[in-house]
């Protein structure tokens, strides 16, 4: 009787979870995605063939298995599964844990695998308690987390882990997925008479980004909410059953850093369709205005420069813009000026002649200013020869007179053969074959 009392409250709990919790793999043969790392061959299933499994830290977006992955690795290594959050749990439950992995190992018990959800929230204190046992090999750690671990996680715990970085679920890997939970009749929905459309199925995959929970959800959603039978899943049926998207990215994440040098690299390529999108996923992410405007005011100089010489002051009236009308219509002006940049011909001429500059003074002896061009307003200036055989320049033919205004033969400007700067270096040539007149 309790045997049976007990199947049934496994049953009721199992029909209390959502199907993305229902669906998950028991077997690493049901896992999907991540076969960079994962598929034969790989780095982890090396790990796993020869029980040469260490601390392991998981990487990337919400959805695409990290949990699941560390319950089936432990599964498959044959150690006893332990789970904390970093967000509700404190150094006391962790050093239960590993206290109870140490008694566990000595009185030859199985070893244990740690989880650590989202483990960049837990301080460097806390971190710091894991070291000794994951050192020893007390526990095997497996660390989730949705920040680059090379800046969220302690170098320590970094350079005693494998890093295995976890992509969104391509599309073909969701369509599996959703086709698996529609004929599952145990755990997934293969008792409802579901007729799925092929470009529903298409529209799910694609709109949820990679992440297998919010595919299954919707799915869900969908199958549940219809009184229809057979039920014809639409592409209609599809949309109506997706939540809006919570944001492009975490704004205050490592995809912000991301998501910027994708809209800078894609300027700089004179590809504006890009820039363009980058530009909307960092809105739709409620990225900073002035972020984004301080950014595009140092490509202006940076990539553009003399090439266009509007795109500078372009950039600072879409600063000022920006300044002045604000949310959602700010939009625009960032739009025309993300355009505007990537079409303009592009010269980074100015911005290699500094570099070059400030390394010379770095490492080379610096300059003398040469007496003609020292200041010369203060008594006692002309006795120390201050600007004496100093030529005024306006004074000279064509306003630029033969002499040396640095000390020593050096250039560091050399405009591009693109846009205005082409026509600066025509102008350029002349102006230093006349400097070196003197």
């Amino acid at each position: 009787m309790a045997n049976l009392f007990a199947q049934s409250e496994a049953e009721n709990f199992r029909q209390a979870q959502p199907l993305a919790a229902r669906m998950r793999p028991v077997t690493l043969g049901e896992f999907v995605g991540q076969q960079h790392f994962l598929g034969e061959g790989k780095l982890l299933s090396r790990l796993l063939a020869a029980d040469r499994l260490g601390s392991v830290i998981f990487y990337g977006p919400p959805g695409t298995g990290k949990t699941t992955l560390a319950r089936l690795l432990a599964t498959e290594s044959k150690r006893k599964f332990r789970q904390l959050s970093a967000v509700t749990s404190g150094v006391k439950e962790l050093r239960e844990v590993l206290e109870r992995a140490r008694d566990e190992l000595a009185s030859g018990g199985q070893r244990t695998l740690l989880f650590i959800d989202e483990i960049h929230r837990f301080s460097k204190a806390q971190q710091d308690v894991l070291l000794p046992d994951v050192e020893e090999g007390i526990v095997t750690l497996v660390g989730a987390t949705t920040s680059n671990p090379f800046f969220s996680v302690i170098s320590a715990l970094v350079s005693r882990s494998q890093i295995f970085e976890f992509q969104p679920l391509s599309a073909d890997d969701i369509r599996a997925l959703l086709r698996r939970a529609l004929t599952d009749k145990v755990r997934g929905l293969g008792n409802y008479d579901v007729r799925m459309h092929e470009d529903a199925l298409g529209f799910l995959a694609e709109v949820s980004d990679g992440d297998a929970r919010r595919a299954l959800a919707a799915l869900e959603i969908g199958v549940l909410s219809a009184n229809t039978k057979p039920l014809e899943f639409t592409r209609e049926l599809a949309a109506e059953s997706v939540q809006r998207k919570a944001g492009a990215y975490d704004p205050t994440g490592d995809e912000h850093y991301d998501a910027i040098s994708a809209l800078i690299k894609s300027v700089r390529g004179s590809d504006p369709d890009a820039g363009i999108y980058w530009l909307a996923r960092m809105l739709e992410a409620g990225e900073d205005i002035r972020f984004l405007c301080r950014r595009l005011v140092i490509l202006a100089s940076e990539d553009v420069g003399n090439a266009d010489p509007q795109a500078l002051p372009i950039a600072v009236a879409t600063m000022q813009a920006c300044e002045f009308v604000g949310l959602p219509e700010c939009q625009l002006p960032l739009a025309q000026c993300v355009a505007y940049l990537a079409c303009a011909p592009k010269s980074n001429a100015a911005t290699v002649a500094i570099g070059e500059a400030r390394q010379d003074i770095r490492e080379g002896r610096i300059l003398p200013v040469p007496v003609h061009l020292r200041d010369r307003h203060y008594p006692g200036a002309k006795r120390l020869g201050h600007g004496e055989g100093y030529e005024y320049a306006h004074d000279a033919e064509g306003g630029v007179a033969a002499q040396d205004y640095l000390g020593v033969a050096r250039e560091y400007y050399r405009p591009v053969e693109r846009g205005f700067e082409a026509e600066l270096a025509q102008r350029l040539a002349a102006i230093r074959a006349r400097l070196r007149e003197k």
